[in-house]
């Protein structure tokens, strides 16, 4: 038996790096003395979500990962409690700006950093002003406590992401977020957003792990801005899926909370080999003409 803890950080931004790091650094805590092996926050919490205008100066907010206040704030944490942490942060890399995830074990030690594939264009979610699509490709990290993918928020949508972690080996899949309303269509997306992670688990006989915001918001109109004006109510709704795909961790729209679930990794195995459903894939069939 191979047995890990997941915890799943829901909580809300706040207006400087300085707090939101202080928040994060609390629920880190909360969930590793409740015996939390893995530790997942949100997409981008240092920060309330900058992408919804465009402007030119919040190009200032991307560090490199050696300079990242986040990432060396939560190295240190970790090896502390011995825990992992995947951190999300903003990455300058040169001339070329990520957004990013640097995977930090147990030990403190950083295995490496992913960056994010799909980058999404859409009012409000603006995040190719300021994004270069990830050059990294998908990856998997042997962590003290397993073998984990991590996906960063619209790489949820496709298939191919946790298919592609899970033919690289992992055993969990980790999605850190920052989705909330959709003001231009008036939908409420968040039930889709959940089915559209509930197949990946199902699918890949994985269990999945997402961590999303809470609370509104808002864009004040100015010069630099084109006098844009905007708000968005990120829905929370954070959740832990098993390897069926079934939610057996669920958080509201507004509550801050932590989620936790354990899981037996070489029982997952076990069912995964069972069910025959990489044995019997045909990669060579699924080339469209």
């Amino acid at each position: 038996m191979r047995n890990v803890k997941v915890a799943a950080v829901q909580m809300s931004c706040l207006g400087t790096v300085e707090e939101n790091i202080k928040k994060a650094d609390s629920l880190v805590r909360e969930a590793s003395s409740n015996g939390a092996n893995i530790i997942l926050l949100s997409e981008l919490f240092e920060r309330q979500y900058f992408c919804q205008e465009r402007r030119y100066e919040y190009y200032d907010y991307a560090k490199s990962l050696e300079e990242n206040d986040a990432v060396n704030h939560f190295k240190k944490v970790s090896k502390e409690l011995g825990v992992v942490l995947p951190i999300s942060f903003y990455e300058k890399d040169g001339n070329v700006l990520y957004n990013s995830i640097a995977i930090i074990d147990a030990t403190g030690e950083v295995l490496g950093v992913y960056r994010k594939t799909h980058i999404p264009d859409d009012h409000f979610y603006q995040e190719k002003f300021y994004f270069t699509p990830g050059d990294t490709g998908f990856k998997v990290w042997n962590t003290k406590f397993g073998k984990i993918g991590v996906g960063i928020c619209w790489d949820q949508w496709f298939p191919e992401t946790a298919r592609a972690m899970a033919l690289l080996g992992a055993e969990l899949l980790f999605f850190p977020t920052a989705i909330g309303s959709e003001p231009i269509l008036e939908v409420d997306s968040s039930a889709h957003w959940r089915r559209a992670m509930q197949g990946h688990a199902a699918s890949n006989l994985m269990p999945v792990i997402a961590a999303n915001r809470i609370g509104k918001e808002e864009v004040i109109p100015c010069k630099e801005n084109g006098m844009q004006s905007s708000s968005l109510e990120f829905y929370g709704s954070s959740f832990i899926t098993d390897n069926t795909g079934e939610i057996i961790e669920s958080a509201g729209k507004s509550e801050e909370v932590i989620l936790y679930a354990s899981f037996d990794l070489d029982a997952l195995m076990e069912d995964r080999l069972s069910w025959g459903i990489f044995r019997d894939r045909r990669p060579e069939m699924y080339i469209m003409k």
